[in-house]
């Protein structure tokens, strides 16, 4: 039951009423965060989107009915108040409130609607599993903590538009209902009705479509991009996210570097009051792998991959003969002070890294005397494991820890094997923003399972002009025009520069196995597009929820998105997805086929 609202109109919202306005008369409107119940007095703390503020309900002066049925009030009710505005007795003054220093002298009041008692507490700094905060987001979105992160996010989405409208912009909404291009994650299908049997895609970006916006001469685009992949997720993975995506003619790469760079210093200050210095350091992807084992490095923190295989060479151990007789290397960091790790500890470590597919991590602890614990110093004469700590720089209080594999393998375990120690050390602060640039990736990598080569990026990305002569005599040593804009850890943004020239995006598909007729069946329109005049051109996207993760310091994209999805790609929420009627599948001409369990070993 509820009453009406006729005749109340709000006048404020909650921590609008200040100081300013003691006398005056407002109305507002509400949820209660809860009632105290004084006897002849009752407070309630009433909320909405920009806070708190206390109500008033006096016995002595109110009217009897509204006395009365402020006492049936409980937790969430919705409000509608009418009152006076009055300073606070000087002992009543509550600092930590935006309106501490006042409060509403009800004078009418009105239940607009009752509430059941919610299953968590609408506050923060309470313990609540995910999956229940989920299944209830419309009670979790009340929050501070989430009303915040999603008021923070429209901030940002505005402050990006306005930058990119004065930049010469046009913002332009490309296709959802696409056409399939099955190369890199999976596609999410949406059958035709009246196409029997064919079906659209959802966008995983509008790579395409913009790309024939800069041939349609539109010059400067930009989009904020719904797009979908139907893959694993992780904490900062969805199936559906939001791109900033953008493109530009008659650019090169320290155009758009430039652009991106202002733009998110603008937001960054504006914001949170970071001040960003410019330009943003550039660091190329070889020596971000070489130097931190990972191609979105964390810089707030040293621990750095150092190559040592030079030092081991020539020995008889057998993991590191091997790793290096294989082409591997064999590198090490130096986690400064953990000397005095215990041994289940640094055990720990080494069941992390096998999660890389490392078989085992080595280590060498440097006792406070200078003395040597290590499981491999029984390999190696004392003047090699001095080489070794000498060239980790090690001191007394150190532990090195080793790993020897495939490069890949190395890289993987010992990048993540850093950040892993600097979260367990607590190395870095949240608020402490360090952006770069990652440049030159490599054009193509070697897939294995598919005896090919496939694109780092897309297809459609422009090898560095000096590396043109090796598309024919190595391809697995072009580097790109591509680069990755990353903070703390995580790639926010990517672009490159793109192919114009129709004779190298030719090559450019013969070395990714596809046939003319192939790559004419996947991107006809595109490169039809392309033979009427195509101006250099290239662009990046961001991704807004990495983004706006960072800036609010939550844990997962999750908390930034107003109705995400867990896992299983599901919606504990809303139920999605579900079953749909037969009729609907019958006009979609689809038939639903049981996949029958295969029998498992025991049974």
């Amino acid at each position: 039951m509820g009453e009406s609202m006729t005749g109340f109109k709000r006048s404020h919202m909650c921590c609008n009423v200040d100081e300013g306005m003691i006398g005056q008369q407002v109305t507002l409107m509400g949820w209660v965060q809860k009632r105290r119940d004084l006897g002849k007095l009752i407070f309630i703390a009433l909320r909405d989107k920009t806070g708190i503020v206390q109500i008033v309900i006096n016995g002595n002066d109110a009217d009897a009915v509204i006395f009365d049925k402020a006492q049936t009030i409980r937790s969430e009710y919705v409000l509608a108040v009418r009152g006076t505005v009055q300073l606070r007795a000087e002992e009543n003054i509550n600092v930590s409130m935006k309106t501490g220093r006042i409060e509403v002298i009800a004078e009418d009041l009105r239940i607009l609607s009752e509430a059941e008692t919610p299953p968590f507490q609408i506050e923060d700094n309470i313990t609540v599993k995910d999956d229940l905060r989920l299944k209830y987001r419309y009670l979790d979105l009340r929050r501070p903590s989430q009303l915040h992160n999603i008021m923070l996010r429209h901030e940002v989405v505005q402050k990006m538009r306005a930058f990119l409208n004065q930049e010469g912009f046009l913002e332009i909404e490309t296709p959802i209902l696409m056409k399939s291009t099955p190369e890199g994650a999976r596609d999410y299908l949406v059958p035709s009705r009246v196409h029997p049997g064919n079906f659209y895609a959802l966008p995983q970006s509008p790579q395409l479509f913009k790309q024939i916006l800069m041939v349609s001469g539109m010059d400067r685009y930009y989009q904020i991009a719904k797009c979908f992949r139907d893959e694993d997720l992780r904490a900062d993975r969805q199936p559906e996210f939001t791109q900033v995506d953008m493109e530009l003619s008659f650019v090169d790469e320290e155009d758009i570097m430039d652009i991106n760079e202002r733009m998110m210093k603008k937001v960054f200050w504006e914001l949170l009051n970071v001040e960003i210095t410019l330009p943003i350091p550039r660091m190329t992807y070889q020596e971000a792998m070489e130097r931190f084992g990972s191609d979105k490095p964390d810089i707030r923190f040293g621990m750095e991959l150092v190559n040592i295989s030079d030092v081991v060479s020539g020995t008889d151990f057998a993991v590191f003969k091997g790793a290096l007789e294989q082409g591997g290397s064999v590198r090490a960091i130096n986690a400064k002070g953990c000397g005095n790790f215990p041994r289940k500890q640094i055990d720990s470590l080494v069941e992390f890294v096998k999660t890389y597919r490392a078989k085992g991590l080595a280590w060498i602890s440097i006792q406070p005397d200078g003395s040597i614990k290590s499981q491999i110093a029984k390999f190696f004469s004392e003047e090699t494991m001095q080489a070794i700590i000498d060239k980790m720089q090690g001191e007394p209080g150190d532990l090195i820890l080793i790993c020897a594999d495939k490069d890949k393998v190395v890289f993987d375990s010992l990048g993540a094997l850093r950040v892993e120690l600097s979260k367990r050390l607590e190395l870095t602060n949240p608020k402490d923003y360090k952006f770069l640039w990652v440049t030159e990736f490599p054009m193509l990598e070697w897939d294995e399972e598919e005896n090919r080569y496939v694109a780092v990026h897309h297809p459609f990305t422009a090898p560095m002009d000096e590396d043109l002569e090796l598309l024919e005599t190595d391809p697995g040593k072009v580097r790109a025009k591509a680069y990755d804009i990353v903070l703390n850890g995580y790639e926010l943004g990517g672009g490159s520069i793109r192919i114009h020239r129709r004779d190298i995006q030719q090559k450019m598909f013969e070395l990714l196995g596809f046939a003319p007729e192939d790559a004419q069946e996947r991107f006809g329109y595109l490169l039809d597009a392309f033979q009427y005049g195509v101006p250099p051109h290239g662009g990046l996207a961001f991704g807004l929820d990495r983004i706006v993760m960072l800036m609010t310091g939550a844990s997962s994209i999750r908390d930034v998105i107003a109705f995400p999805k867990v896992k299983d790609a599901s919606c504990p929420m809303s139920g999605a997805p579900n079953i749909v009627d037969q009729k609907q599948l019958d006009e979609l001409c689809i038939a639903i086929q049981e996949i029958a369990e295969t029998p498992s070993e025991e049974a």
